[in-house]
């Protein structure tokens, strides 16, 4: 269940109540509201109502918002108060800050008030947080029997002034040393002994003024509180005195004004004081930080928000020759490869912008004139409210990666050549039967041609027959176009394309393709697919260089005795292709049906040893493995896998 919102509300005008809490009940708030609109409601609900908030209006027909302010701040000045009016003038409003106010808002402008409610609440959270940690201290303090002063230096020529002002603050439980001066050197003296927590100084002295008190105290110690507890001071002097560094001024003829403004003042010293040790603390953290990273032994470099360097370590200097200075801002940049610079730079202003961590290749130029590969990489650092500080980064050097990559692509690429030779020369070799398969489409395509002719030659021409030829002309023409695109597709190189490929349809293309090789070596194709075959993702003239490869292997070891060349394609389990192409040739060794796999090595006089070499690496770029073994009978039988998914393995370029 939601905490509700215990909030007193000074406000006469009952339509406005209702919309206040309306507003912030519509924010999720859950609002416990006690209205009054008379200084002795308003005094009993501070005494006697728990309350987290004071929300007041400024005008009121029997009280003000002002007044109201003033009873807050002595009796309960751990409440946050929000002005919500429709008169407040910017003086009065200033005014009203200075004494103790949280925030102040006009009813025409309404929508600022949750926003404003929230970070008082936040604010005053704080506060209470804070104040149980000093309640805890002083606890242990009085428990030790101590009690500690508060220490004040105290400007002040009238002894009578002096006297008031220090029992008006041990009336509210401060336990005072005061040390009153009257002259410049005398306040200049209290100063540099030190030990004080507080300044109150009267505007208007004898032989000195409070303005050059200011001044000199700003110069001697600047983390010191400085009031104006004066009965002159002006409105133009008030507003320099405290453009200048002055906390607050309390006019004299309004004492009661003291006690709260000096706790007030002594809270933010406090909390400037923690702020300052805290940036210390962040100082030395950093300095230590950036120790460790001289150190080590990579590069290393820190960022502001917006991307403008403004520290490297010591291996960028000597690496670059830049100094720190010439680094700094985009300074850095004139060490990046021209043809690296616009993508590097990209990459580094998109993750300023997103926030998220930076990583980037590029290359950066050596003293010496030497390019060499680095990866660079950079997260950001944030403070507590999420906001980037600075951003750190390493650069790690990469070339011998880099050489090792662009040598593997190299003997990719050797291979690919090797693979497209290896196919070229298959080519060649099957170059009569090629011509025969291209000799009778077109031989049947010129029959069906003159046919045609005659049709139509005829005194009373057939056109019903002549159509006939004509479309068997078009059959066979077409049918010649078919195998000279598989051929061509099979001398193309390039890179591999992955596609959904029909295996079954392969088989078929490379059983008519190699169709008169066999008739011609007294060996029959036979096939046994799977109907139901599921499509693999692969680069289709890659299994067409393999499946050819392990036909004309198998019709190569009949060609003395022909026989029968049987190929299969079924799925198998863990969703996988399994594709056999078997022979009654003349069988492998147990020895044989691994080494014929090695580069170079062939049990045929004229082979080159690379085809089932390429093949098998064909087949693992694609995520299957092909193997070898003996038959029981004659011959032997190669297999291979292919996964029904596309695999992330690297693909063999031809």
């Amino acid at each position: 269940m939601k905490t509700p919102l215990r909030i007193l509300l000074l406000e006469d005008d009952t339509r406005d109540a209702e919309l206040i809490q309306e507003l912030l009940e519509a924010d999720h708030f859950v609002c416990e509201t006690t209205r009054t609109q008379t200084r002795a409601e308003f005094l009993a609900a501070l005494e006697n109502v728990e309350t987290d908030l004071i929300l007041a209006d400024y005008t009121l027909p029997s009280f003000d918002g002002l007044s109201a302010l003033m009873l807050a701040s002595s009796a309960r000045p751990d409440l946050p108060f929000i002005f919500v009016s429709g008169t407040l003038g910017e003086e009065v409003a200033i005014e009203a800050l200075k004494i103790g106010a949280t925030d102040y808002v006009l009813k025409t402008r309404l929508a600022r008030l949750v926003p404003s409610v929230q970070r008082a609440l936040r604010e005053a959270g704080e506060r209470a947080e804070r104040k149980i940690a000093a309640e805890a201290a002083a606890g242990q303090r009085e428990e030790a029997n101590v009690k500690t002063p508060l220490r004040i230096l105290l400007l002040e020529d009238d002894a009578h002034d002096a006297e008031l002002i220090q029992e008006l603050l041990e009336t509210d439980h401060f336990a005072c040393e005061v040390t009153r001066v009257q002259t410049r050197a005398e306040f200049l003296a209290a100063l540099k002994n030190g030990g004080i927590d507080l300044i109150l100084a009267d505007y208007q002295l004898p032989s000195f003024d409070g303005l050059s008190a200011l001044k000199l105290a700003l110069s001697e110690r600047p983390d010191l509180p400085f009031i104006f507890v004066s009965g002159t001071l002006g409105e133009e002097v008030a507003i320099e005195a405290l453009k200048i560094g002055a906390i607050d001024y309390v006019l004299k003829t309004r004492l009661a004004r003291l006690v709260p403004s000096v706790q007030r003042a002594l809270r933010e010293a406090r909390e400037r004081a923690e702020r300052k040790i805290a940036a210390e603390a962040a100082r030395r953290s950093e300095k230590e930080l950036l120790d460790v990273i001289e150190a080590i032994p990579i590069m290393a470099f820190t960022s502001l928000a917006d991307g403008s360097n403004v520290w490297a370590n010591r291996r960028w200097v000597e690496y670059t020759g830049l100094s720190e200075q010439n680094t700094s801002g985009s300074g850095w940049r004139s060490t990046l490869h021209p043809d690296d610079i616009d993508g590097h730079v990209t990459k580094w202003q998109e993750a300023l912008a997103s926030g998220e961590p930076f990583e980037s290749e590029a290359r950066h130029r050596s003293v010496n004139g030497e390019y060499r590969w680095f990866l660079a990489r950079a997260v950001p650092l944030r403070d507590e409210n999420g906001k980037i500080r600075k951003w750190y980064g390493t650069l790690t050097d990469i070339e011998d990666r880099k050489g090792a990559e662009q040598e593997r692509e190299r003997l990719r690429q050797l291979e690919a050549d090797l693979a497209y030779m290896s196919r070229v020369m298959t080519m060649g070799e099957l170059a009569a039967s090629l011509g025969h398969e291209i000799k009778q489409p077109i031989a049947a395509a010129a029959i069906s041609a003159e046919a045609c002719m005659q049709w139509l030659r005829r005194d009373a021409p057939d056109v019903t027959e002549a159509s006939e030829a004509a479309s068997a002309t078009v059959a066979a023409v077409t049918r010649a176009g078919g195998i000279i695109d598989r051929v061509s597709s099979l001398y193309r190189r390039g890179t591999p394309e992955r596609e959904l490929v029909d295996f079954n349809e392969i088989v078929r293309e490379m059983s008519v393709l190699l169709g008169d090789t066999a008739d011609r070596n007294a060996v029959s194709i036979r096939t046994d697919l799977d109907p139901e075959l599921p499509t693999t993702t692969a680069d289709r003239v890659q299994l067409q260089q393999v499946l050819m490869n392990l036909m004309l292997n198998g019709i190569e070891a009949m060609q003395d005795t022909g026989g029968e060349l049987s190929i299969a394609s079924k799925r198998i389990k863990d969703g996988q292709l399994l594709i056999s192409v078997s022979d009654t040739g003349i069988g492998l060794s147990i020895d044989q049906a691994e080494r014929i796999f090695e580069a170079f090595f062939t049990t045929k006089p004229r082979g080159t040893g690379m085809g089932l070499s390429i093949s098998r690496r064909i087949i693992a770029s694609h995520g299957g493995h092909l193997w070898a073994s003996p038959n029981t009978g004659r011959g032997a039988t190669f297999q291979f896998t292919l996964p029904v998914e596309a695999t992330a393995s690297s693909a063999v370029a031809v």
